[in-house]
C-alpha cells in the first residue's frame, strides 16, 4: 500500500510526494479509516512509528474552510518540544493548502502568542497550561473545535495536566471527535479515557509496551555514579565519530552533574538539555544534536518526548527511569526510519526492582554483559549514594524540678485597679452633700 492508495485530498498527494513520503506506517494505514469515519480513535503505537503523521492526515482530509477566525483542529501535547515538532509537521503536509497553524507554550509571553491566536488559527497545537490560559483570557475561542487530539496522552496526564484537560473540555463543543495517541496505555489512562470518550476504537500497530525488535538491548552492572561515568566514557571512545548518542538520567540534578563529570574527561561535543533551562538554549540545543554541532546529548525524561531527531545510534539509560513505560519511550528515539539502533543500560543495586518491571512490561529478559577488564570501577561513592544512618533518639526523661514556688504573683497596686462606670449624681453627692440640679 501506498500513500496514493489512501483517500487522500490531492493536495496531501502533493506533500507526501515532496518529502518523499511512499509507504504509509502500519498506524498510518490501520487509522486512517478508523479517524475518517468520525470515531473517537485511541492509537497506539512505539515511538518512531509515525504517529503524528497518522492522525495529521485525517483530520487535515476533513478540514474544511471556514471563514471563522477560531482552530477546527486542537492538538495538546505535554511539552514545549513536542509543540515545535508538530507545527513543523504540520506546516509541511499543508504546503498546498490554505490552513493556518500555529503553537503555544508556556515560558514566553502569552500577549505575543494571544496576539497570533486573534490574527486566526486553523490547527492550534499547544501544551495544556497555555490553551488554558488563552481560553480564559477571551484570547482563544474553541467553540468551533471539531477534532481534539491528545499526543502523549499517558505522559500528559503523568505531568499533573488532568485538572487542565478536564477545564479545557468545559470550553469545546459537544459534539467533536477525539483521537488519542500514545506508545503505551496504562489502566489509569485507559479508565480516564473511556469515561470521555464516546465508544473509542482501539487500534493498535504493535501490542502496548513492546520494544522496536531493531533495536539492541544491552544491560551492565555497575555499582555507582562514578563507575557510571567511567564506562560511559569507554563506550563514547568506542563508538564513530559520526554517531549520536542520546543519554538519559532520572533528574536535573544528575544530569548536571554528569554534564560536569563528562565534559571534563573527553573532547567530544556534548549538551545537556532539561526542564531548567531556559526555551531557546533547549531549542538550540536539540537543533545543534540534529545537525551533528553535538554528538553526546544529556537530557532527561520530561525532555524524552519532545526530542524528535533523526540518526541517534545509541540511546544509553544512565539510569533507569521510575515507571517501565518511560524506559520503551528511551529507547524508542533510535531503530527509527527502518534503520538498528542500540539501547545500553546501566544497572545499579538500587535500580533492580525498575529493570525488574521493564522486563516484566516487555515480557521479554534482558541480556547482561560483561564489562571489559580493562575497564576498573571505583569503590568511591559521592554524598547522595552513601548510606543514611538513622540513629535512634531515646526519650530523655527530664529530672523533676523541687522548690517551684507559686505560679502566680500578686499584682501591684497600680495594676489592681478595676474600671467603674462613672456615676455623676453619685459623685455630686459625695462633693456637695445633696445632688446637684440643674437651673
Amino acid at each position: 500500500m501506498t500513500f496514493h492508495d489512501l483517500n487522500l485530498k490531492k493536495p496531501l498527494w502533493n506533500a507526501l510526494d515532496d518529502l518523499g513520503y511512499q509507504y504509509p506506517t502500519t498506524i498510518q494505514s490501520a487509522g486512517f479509516n478508523v479517524m475518517m469515519s468520525g470515531k473517537d480513535t485511541i492509537g497506539i503505537a512505539q515511538t518512531g512509528t509515525g504517529k503524528t503523521i497518522a492522525y495529521l492526515l485525517p483530520c487535515l482530509c476533513m478540514w474544511q474552510f471556514s471563514k471563522e477566525p477560531h482552530p477546527q483542529i486542537l492538538i495538546i501535547v505535554p511539552t514545549r518540544e513536542l509543540v515545535a515538532q508538530v507545527v513543523s509537521e504540520v506546516e509541511k503536509l499543508v504546503t498546498y493548502m490554505n490552513v493556518v497553524v500555529g503553537g503555544v507554550y508556556g515560558g514566553t509571553n502569552m500577549n505575543t502568542q494571544a496576539t497570533m491566536v486573534l490574527q486566526g488559527l486553523d490547527v492550534l497545537v499547544g501544551t495544556p497550561g497555555r490553551i488554558l490560559d488563552l481560553a480564559r483570557s477571551g484570547s482563544l475561542q474553541l467553540k468551533h473545535v471539531k477534532k481534539l487530539v491528545i499526543d502523549e496522552v499517558d505522559e500528559t496526564l503523568s505531568l499533573g495536566f488532568r485538572p487542565q484537560l478536564l477545564q479545557i473540555f468545559d470550553f469545546l463543543p459537544p459534539k467533536r471527535q477525539h483521537m488519542v495517541f500514545s506508545a503505551t496505555l496504562s489502566e489509569e489512562v485507559s479508565f480516564f479515557l473511556d469515561e470521555y470518550m464516546i465508544e473509542p476504537v482501539r487500534v493498535e500497530a504493535a501490542r502496548a509496551g513492546l520494544p522496536i525488535d531493531k533495536i539492541d538491548q544491552t544491560c551492565y552492572r555497575v555499582p555507582n555514579f562514578l563507575s557510571k561515568v567511567v564506562l560511559l566514557h569507554h563506550i563514547i571512545q568506542q563508538t564513530d565519530a559520526n554517531s549520536k548518542i542520546l543519554v538519559f538520567v532520572s533528574s536535573r540534578a544528575l544530569a548536571d552533574l554528569l554534564f560536569e563529570e563528562i565534559g571534563a574527561s573527553i573532547t567530544d561535543a556534548i549538551g545537556i538539555i532539561h526542564s531548567n533551562k531556559t526555551q531557546n538554549f533547549r531549542f538550540d540545543t536539540v537543533q545543534n544534536f540534529q545537525t551533528g554541532a553535538i554528538r553526546i546529548l544529556i537530557a532527561t525524561d520530561l525532555i524524552a518526548r519532545g526530542i524528535d531527531v533523526t540518526d541517534v545510534s545509541h540511546v544509553i539509560n544512565f539510569d533507569l527511569p521510575e515507571s517501565p513505560e518511560n524506559y520503551i519511550h528511551r529507547i524508542g528515539r533510535t531503530g527509527r526510519a527502518d534503520k538498528n539502533g542500540i539501547a545500553i543500560t546501566f544497572v545499579s543495586e538500587k535500580d533492580e526492582p525498575a529493570i525488574l518491571a521493564v522486563q516484566e512490561l516487555m515480557q521479554k529478559q534482558l541480556v547482561f554483559s560483561k564489562v571489559n577488564e580493562d575497564i576498573v570501577f571505583t569503590d568511591e561513592l559521592l554524598e547522595f549514594e552513601k548510606p543514611k544512618i538513622v540513629i535512634p533518639m531515646k526519650a530523655m526523661k527530664l529530672p523533676q524540678r523541687e522548690n517551684r514556688g507559686d505560679s502566680f504573683h500578686e499584682k501591684k497596686a497600680k495594676n489592681k485597679k478595676v474600671n467603674v462606670r462613672y456615676n455623676h449624681k453619685k459623685a455630686m453627692q459625695e462633693k456637695y452633700g445633696k445632688p446637684k440640679k440643674k437651673r
